[in-house]
């Protein structure tokens, strides 16, 4: 069930759907207690029909409490939270139509949308389970490892003063054997790093400020370089190791891939379905709103719900680099 929810009883409208889909995919069951799909538990019976494990799942996932294939264990209070919810449903459902809520003109429509919705959902699945296959992740990892560049990263220390004149003097007591985190733990202004030595750990220049940046990007591993001035004093850097940046891991850009394929995707599939179908627009384009975001030309139309998670750029294979130590 594919319904989206404001609070746990809902409302009327999502009541209907419920019932209205129930009975148009399921014909009148009674009281056919065979499991949906294979393995799957019943968890509960209202008025002698059963309530399964996959029911409560989907309502978890269409309230967001959970991803799409994510686990839900039924002894978690997040199961019986849903549970409880789904027993709510079914009594208001059941209520409505002993009311005869479902043959109101309004209803009818209402239902026959969510019927649409539930079914363009399906069709987006089924497409991108069969797309969207482990080959294809590979694939579109491997194209990104091609594509990215590897930037050098450095790991280094520091000892930030509040003068020049303290900065040569750090210097100095550093070249004639001194131990850099010694004197960064007694002598470093710089909370962030003074109690672990002065350790900024790895990162790339480009993403440090610019006085980092030219005086540190021709250094050689062992060389003490400075003090030059940067924001909040003045910076004595030892330059610990210099390497190429690993590239991100298959099973982190997972999930990037995965949105991305998706997309592609849902995109194809409604650009070959409009290409198709004969679709007329019977309002007029709407008035410019001064400020307003503008759309690009190019920009896929909107997919359906199932697959509005795909809409994300592509995977990029570049780690992320770590916050230079002035923004710490």
């Amino acid at each position: 069930m594919i319904v989206e929810k404001p609070s746990r009883f809902g409302g009327l409208a999502a009541l209907l759907v419920v019932v209205g889909l129930t009975l148009a995919a399921c014909g009148d069951r009674g009281g056919d207690d065979r499991p949906p799909q294979p393995g799957d538990e019943a968890v509960a019976r209202v008025d002698g029909k059963a309530v399964w494990a996959s029911d409560v799942k989907r309502e978890a996932v269409a309230q967001g409490l959970i991803g799409e294939g994510e686990p839900l264990d039924i002894s978690s209070d997040l199961f019986r939270r849903v549970l409880d919810e789904v027993i709510d449903q079914k009594l208001l459902a059941a209520e409505a139509l002993s009311r005869n809520l479902d043959e109101d003109p309004v209803a009818q429509r209402r239902l026959a949308a969510a019927r649409e919705r539930i079914l363009g959902d399906m069709l987006v699945e089924s497409v991108v389970s069969d797309a969207v296959n482990e080959n294809a992740i590979r694939g579109l990892y491997q194209e990104q490892l091609k594509l990215a560049r590897q930037s050098e990263e450095i790991r280094a220390r520091q000892i930030v003063v509040a003068t020049p004149e303290e900065g040569e003097a750090v210097k100095n007591l550093l070249t004639t054997g001194a131990s850099f985190e010694a004197l960064a733990m007694e002598r470093s202004t710089d909370a962030a790093t003074r109690f672990n030595g002065g350790d900024l750990g790895y990162f790339t220049t480009d993403v440090m400020p610019e006085a980092y940046e030219g005086a540190l990007k021709e250094a050689k591993t062992g060389e003490i370089v400075g003090p030059f001035e940067v924001e909040g004093g003045w910076a004595v850097v030892r330059i610990e190791d210099r390497r190429l940046e690993e590239p991100i891991t298959l099973e982190a850009a997972r999930p990037q891939i995965i949105r991305f394929l998706t997309y592609d995707q849902v995109r194809d599939l409604l650009e070959k379905l409009r290409g198709r179908a004969k679709v007329e627009t019977l309002i007029g384009a709407g008035e410019d709103v001064p400020g307003a975001p503008v759309e690009p030309a190019d920009a896929a139309p909107e997919a359906p719900k199932a697959a509005e998670a795909a809409k994300a750029p592509a995977p990029a294979a570049k780690t992320p680099a770590p916050k230079s130590p002035e923004a710490k």
